[in-house]
Protein backbone atom coordinates (compact mmCIF):
# COMPACT_ATOMS: atom_id res chain seq x y z
CA UNK A 1 0.00 0.00 0.00
CA UNK A 2 1.13 3.65 -0.52
CA UNK A 3 0.42 7.22 0.41
CA UNK A 4 -1.12 9.79 -1.76
CA UNK A 5 2.37 11.34 -2.09
CA UNK A 6 3.74 7.88 -3.30
CA UNK A 7 0.62 7.04 -5.08
CA UNK A 8 1.46 10.45 -7.50
CA UNK A 9 5.15 9.70 -7.50
CA UNK A 10 4.55 6.18 -8.94
CA UNK A 11 2.24 7.42 -11.62
CA UNK A 12 4.84 9.95 -12.72
CA UNK A 13 6.82 7.17 -13.14
CA UNK A 14 4.44 5.12 -15.10
CA UNK A 15 4.33 8.03 -17.30
CA UNK A 16 7.54 8.51 -18.24
CA UNK A 17 7.57 4.50 -19.21
CA UNK A 18 4.66 5.23 -21.42
CA UNK A 19 6.56 7.94 -23.46
CA UNK A 20 9.63 6.38 -23.54
CA UNK A 21 8.44 2.82 -24.73
CA UNK A 22 6.85 4.96 -27.53
CA UNK A 23 9.45 6.80 -28.76
CA UNK A 24 11.75 3.63 -28.53
CA UNK A 25 9.23 1.89 -30.20
CA UNK A 26 8.48 5.00 -33.11
CA UNK A 27 4.65 2.96 -32.76
CA UNK A 28 2.11 3.24 -29.73
CA UNK A 29 -0.74 4.73 -27.77
CA UNK A 30 0.23 7.47 -25.51
CA UNK A 31 -2.76 9.65 -24.81
CA UNK A 32 -5.26 7.38 -23.15
CA UNK A 33 -2.23 5.66 -21.57
CA UNK A 34 -1.20 8.88 -19.83
CA UNK A 35 -4.82 9.82 -19.35
CA UNK A 36 -5.28 6.48 -17.44
CA UNK A 37 -2.28 6.30 -15.45
CA UNK A 38 -3.42 7.87 -12.36
CA UNK A 39 -6.50 5.61 -11.32
CA UNK A 40 -4.73 2.63 -12.58
CA UNK A 41 -1.43 3.33 -10.45
CA UNK A 42 -4.31 3.31 -7.43
CA UNK A 43 -5.87 0.38 -8.74
CA UNK A 44 -2.85 -1.94 -9.22
CA UNK A 45 -1.03 -0.71 -5.88
CA UNK A 46 -3.47 -0.05 -3.56
CA UNK A 47 -7.22 -1.41 -4.54
CA UNK A 48 -6.88 -4.91 -6.23
CA UNK A 49 -5.89 -8.07 -4.58
CA UNK A 50 -3.67 -9.37 -6.18
CA UNK A 51 0.36 -11.41 -5.97
CA UNK A 52 2.25 -11.93 -9.21
CA UNK A 53 4.41 -14.26 -7.36
CA UNK A 54 0.86 -16.66 -7.12
CA UNK A 55 -0.81 -15.45 -10.46
CA UNK A 56 -2.05 -17.42 -13.16
CA UNK A 57 -4.54 -16.58 -15.88
CA UNK A 58 -7.72 -18.63 -13.97
CA UNK A 59 -8.08 -16.08 -11.65
CA UNK A 60 -9.00 -18.06 -8.53
CA UNK A 61 -8.39 -16.47 -5.45
CA UNK A 62 -7.07 -13.00 -7.18
CA UNK A 63 -9.06 -10.31 -8.13
CA UNK A 64 -8.56 -10.22 -11.83
CA UNK A 65 -8.07 -7.04 -14.50
CA UNK A 66 -9.24 -6.83 -18.08
CA UNK A 67 -7.79 -4.09 -20.24
CA UNK A 68 -10.86 -3.90 -22.69
CA UNK A 69 -9.08 -0.87 -24.23
CA UNK A 70 -6.42 -2.76 -25.78
CA UNK A 71 -4.19 -0.47 -27.41
CA UNK A 72 -3.16 1.32 -24.29
CA UNK A 73 -0.24 -1.18 -23.21
CA UNK A 74 1.60 1.27 -22.82
CA UNK A 75 0.39 2.32 -19.37
CA UNK A 76 -0.87 -1.71 -18.99
CA UNK A 77 2.54 -3.36 -19.28
CA UNK A 78 4.28 0.04 -17.38
CA UNK A 79 2.38 -1.14 -14.31
CA UNK A 80 2.51 -5.05 -14.43
CA UNK A 81 6.11 -4.17 -14.84
CA UNK A 82 6.26 -2.09 -12.24
CA UNK A 83 4.22 -4.52 -9.57
CA UNK A 84 6.77 -7.33 -10.39
CA UNK A 85 4.99 -9.40 -12.88
CA UNK A 86 8.27 -9.18 -15.10
CA UNK A 87 11.51 -7.39 -15.50
CA UNK A 88 11.11 -3.49 -15.91
CA UNK A 89 13.72 -3.89 -18.12
CA UNK A 90 11.61 -5.68 -20.41
CA UNK A 91 9.86 -2.42 -20.92
CA UNK A 92 12.59 -1.70 -23.36
CA UNK A 93 11.26 -4.28 -25.53
CA UNK A 94 7.94 -3.17 -26.27
CA UNK A 95 6.12 -3.59 -29.83
CA UNK A 96 9.84 -5.25 -31.34
CA UNK A 97 9.36 -8.36 -33.25
CA UNK A 98 8.71 -11.31 -30.92
CA UNK A 99 8.40 -9.80 -28.10
CA UNK A 100 5.83 -10.62 -25.57
CA UNK A 101 5.06 -6.92 -24.96
CA UNK A 102 3.28 -6.83 -28.19
CA UNK A 103 0.76 -3.70 -29.27
CA UNK A 104 -2.65 -4.99 -27.70
CA UNK A 105 -2.60 -7.58 -24.65
CA UNK A 106 -1.78 -11.07 -25.93
CA UNK A 107 -2.07 -14.21 -24.21
CA UNK A 108 0.25 -16.48 -27.05
CA UNK A 109 3.43 -16.06 -25.11
CA UNK A 110 2.29 -16.16 -21.56
CA UNK A 111 3.04 -12.94 -20.56
CA UNK A 112 2.44 -12.40 -16.41
CA UNK A 113 -0.45 -10.94 -15.87
CA UNK A 114 -2.40 -10.55 -18.98
CA UNK A 115 -5.38 -12.63 -18.45
CA UNK A 116 -7.35 -11.68 -21.99
CA UNK A 117 -6.25 -10.63 -25.34
CA UNK A 118 -7.76 -7.86 -26.33
CA UNK A 119 -7.83 -4.37 -28.55
CA UNK A 120 -10.78 -5.21 -30.83
CA UNK A 121 -12.95 -2.45 -29.27
CA UNK A 122 -15.84 -3.61 -27.03
CA UNK A 123 -14.81 -7.07 -26.40
CA UNK A 124 -13.48 -6.61 -22.62
CA UNK A 125 -16.90 -5.94 -21.09
CA UNK A 126 -17.98 -9.27 -22.07
CA UNK A 127 -14.87 -11.00 -20.53
CA UNK A 128 -15.09 -9.52 -17.43
CA UNK A 129 -18.49 -9.99 -17.15
CA UNK A 130 -18.23 -13.80 -17.80
CA UNK A 131 -15.36 -14.15 -15.08
CA UNK A 132 -16.96 -12.01 -12.43
CA UNK A 133 -20.57 -14.41 -13.06
CA UNK A 134 -17.62 -17.72 -12.79
CA UNK A 135 -16.63 -15.62 -9.75
CA UNK A 136 -19.99 -15.87 -8.48
CA UNK A 137 -20.80 -19.09 -8.89
CA UNK A 138 -17.40 -20.59 -7.49
CA UNK A 139 -18.55 -18.44 -4.70
CA UNK A 140 -15.53 -16.25 -4.89
CA UNK A 141 -15.44 -12.84 -2.92
CA UNK A 142 -13.16 -11.60 -5.76
CA UNK A 143 -13.16 -8.30 -7.77
CA UNK A 144 -13.42 -8.51 -11.08
CA UNK A 145 -12.05 -4.93 -12.67
CA UNK A 146 -12.28 -3.84 -16.18
CA UNK A 147 -10.98 -0.49 -18.26
CA UNK A 148 -13.26 1.16 -21.43
CA UNK A 149 -12.70 3.84 -23.24
CA UNK A 150 -15.38 6.76 -23.91
CA UNK A 151 -14.63 6.03 -27.60
CA UNK A 152 -15.07 2.65 -26.97
CA UNK A 153 -18.21 3.07 -25.54
CA UNK A 154 -19.75 3.64 -29.28
CA UNK A 155 -19.21 -0.26 -29.46
CA UNK A 156 -22.95 -2.43 -28.79
CA UNK A 157 -21.35 -5.10 -27.77
CA UNK A 158 -20.31 -2.99 -24.45
CA UNK A 159 -23.80 -2.52 -23.68
CA UNK A 160 -24.87 -6.04 -24.01
CA UNK A 161 -22.66 -6.49 -21.89
CA UNK A 162 -23.87 -4.00 -19.88
CA UNK A 163 -27.22 -6.10 -19.60
CA UNK A 164 -25.73 -8.78 -19.06
CA UNK A 165 -23.95 -8.07 -15.94
CA UNK A 166 -27.24 -6.14 -14.86
CA UNK A 167 -28.93 -9.30 -15.16
CA UNK A 168 -26.88 -11.76 -13.57
CA UNK A 169 -26.69 -8.90 -10.43
CA UNK A 170 -23.18 -8.78 -11.13
CA UNK A 171 -21.99 -6.80 -7.90
CA UNK A 172 -18.25 -8.20 -7.95
CA UNK A 173 -17.78 -6.32 -11.41
CA UNK A 174 -16.56 -2.45 -11.11
CA UNK A 175 -15.69 -0.94 -14.28
CA UNK A 176 -13.59 2.15 -15.30
CA UNK A 177 -14.08 4.48 -18.41
CA UNK A 178 -11.30 6.74 -19.02
CA UNK A 179 -13.33 9.79 -19.53
CA UNK A 180 -11.19 12.28 -21.58
CA UNK A 181 -13.42 12.93 -24.17
CA UNK A 182 -11.07 12.05 -26.89
CA UNK A 183 -10.70 9.44 -29.73
CA UNK A 184 -8.76 8.45 -32.78
CA UNK A 185 -10.79 10.74 -35.27
CA UNK A 186 -11.95 13.60 -32.97
CA UNK A 187 -13.74 14.32 -29.58
CA UNK A 188 -15.95 11.49 -28.63
CA UNK A 189 -18.96 14.20 -28.96
CA UNK A 190 -17.64 15.17 -32.75
CA UNK A 191 -17.62 11.71 -33.68
CA UNK A 192 -21.03 9.69 -32.12
CA UNK A 193 -22.40 12.02 -29.46
CA UNK A 194 -21.56 9.77 -25.86
CA UNK A 195 -24.22 12.57 -24.65
CA UNK A 196 -24.87 12.06 -20.91
CA UNK A 197 -22.67 9.08 -19.70
CA UNK A 198 -23.63 8.96 -16.21
CA UNK A 199 -27.25 9.18 -17.20
CA UNK A 200 -27.22 6.52 -19.65
CA UNK A 201 -25.21 3.83 -17.29
CA UNK A 202 -27.71 4.69 -14.86
CA UNK A 203 -30.57 3.73 -16.99
CA UNK A 204 -28.88 0.63 -18.15
CA UNK A 205 -29.31 -0.33 -14.16
CA UNK A 206 -25.28 0.33 -13.36
CA UNK A 207 -24.55 1.79 -10.07
CA UNK A 208 -22.83 5.04 -11.42
CA UNK A 209 -20.10 6.94 -9.89
CA UNK A 210 -18.35 10.24 -11.49
CA UNK A 211 -14.50 10.93 -10.24
CA UNK A 212 -11.50 12.82 -10.86
CA UNK A 213 -9.01 10.65 -12.81
CA UNK A 214 -6.26 12.54 -11.57
CA UNK A 215 -6.99 13.06 -8.21
CA UNK A 216 -5.27 10.54 -6.18
CA UNK A 217 -7.85 10.88 -2.80
CA UNK A 218 -10.83 11.11 -5.16
CA UNK A 219 -9.67 8.00 -6.92
CA UNK A 220 -9.45 6.13 -3.92
CA UNK A 221 -12.95 7.33 -2.51
CA UNK A 222 -14.45 6.18 -5.75
CA UNK A 223 -13.26 2.50 -5.41
CA UNK A 224 -13.71 2.23 -1.60
CA UNK A 225 -17.25 3.48 -2.15
CA UNK A 226 -17.53 1.14 -5.58
CA UNK A 227 -16.70 -1.30 -2.91
CA UNK A 228 -19.71 -1.12 -0.89
CA UNK A 229 -22.50 -0.62 -3.22
CA UNK A 230 -24.48 -4.03 -4.00
CA UNK A 231 -26.89 -5.64 -6.19
CA UNK A 232 -25.68 -4.52 -9.03
CA UNK A 233 -22.36 -4.04 -11.45
CA UNK A 234 -20.44 -0.41 -10.80
CA UNK A 235 -18.83 1.88 -13.51
CA UNK A 236 -16.00 4.49 -12.31
CA UNK A 237 -16.26 7.21 -15.04
CA UNK A 238 -12.85 9.04 -14.14
CA UNK A 239 -12.82 12.45 -15.81
CA UNK A 240 -9.02 12.73 -17.98
CA UNK A 241 -7.40 14.70 -19.64
CA UNK A 242 -5.64 12.77 -22.91
CA UNK A 243 -2.20 13.19 -22.36
CA UNK A 244 -2.25 14.43 -19.05
CA UNK A 245 0.90 15.21 -17.63
CA UNK A 246 3.04 16.44 -20.96
CA UNK A 247 1.46 19.80 -21.90
CA UNK A 248 1.76 19.64 -25.87
CA UNK A 249 0.04 15.79 -25.52
CA UNK A 250 -2.40 17.19 -23.51
CA UNK A 251 -5.97 17.69 -24.19
CA UNK A 252 -5.97 16.43 -28.29
CA UNK A 253 -6.82 13.24 -29.81
CA UNK A 254 -3.32 14.21 -31.91
CA UNK A 255 -1.86 12.04 -29.56
CA UNK A 256 -3.87 9.26 -29.45
CA UNK A 257 -1.73 6.97 -31.74
CA UNK A 258 1.14 8.89 -32.15
CA UNK A 259 4.87 8.54 -31.16
CA UNK A 260 6.77 11.54 -29.92
CA UNK A 261 10.47 12.04 -31.60
CA UNK A 262 13.40 12.16 -29.68
CA UNK A 263 13.11 15.22 -29.00
CA UNK A 264 9.92 15.78 -27.81
CA UNK A 265 10.80 12.66 -25.43
CA UNK A 266 13.17 14.78 -24.09
CA UNK A 267 10.40 17.16 -23.54
CA UNK A 268 8.07 15.33 -22.18
CA UNK A 269 10.40 13.42 -19.61
CA UNK A 270 11.78 16.57 -18.44
CA UNK A 271 8.31 17.95 -17.36
CA UNK A 272 7.58 14.76 -15.99
CA UNK A 273 10.52 14.96 -13.99
CA UNK A 274 9.48 18.28 -12.40
CA UNK A 275 6.87 15.76 -10.91
CA UNK A 276 8.78 12.93 -9.41
CA UNK A 277 10.94 14.46 -6.90
CA UNK A 278 13.29 12.58 -5.28
CA UNK A 279 11.58 9.35 -6.39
Amino acid sequence: MKNIKELEKTASQVRRDIVRMVSQANSGHPGGSMSSADFLTALYFNVMQHDPATWTRDGKGQDVFILSAGHLTPVYYSLLARTGYFPVADLATFRRFGTSLQGHPSVRKGLRGVTQASGSLGQGLSAAAGIALGKKLDKENNYVYVMCGDGESEEGQIWEAAMFAVHHGLDNLIAMTDWNGQQIDGTTESVAGNGNLPAIWEAFGWNTIVADGHDMQAILDAFAKAKTLKGKPVMILFKTDMGHGVDFMAGTCKWHGKAPSAEQCTEAMKQIEETLGDF
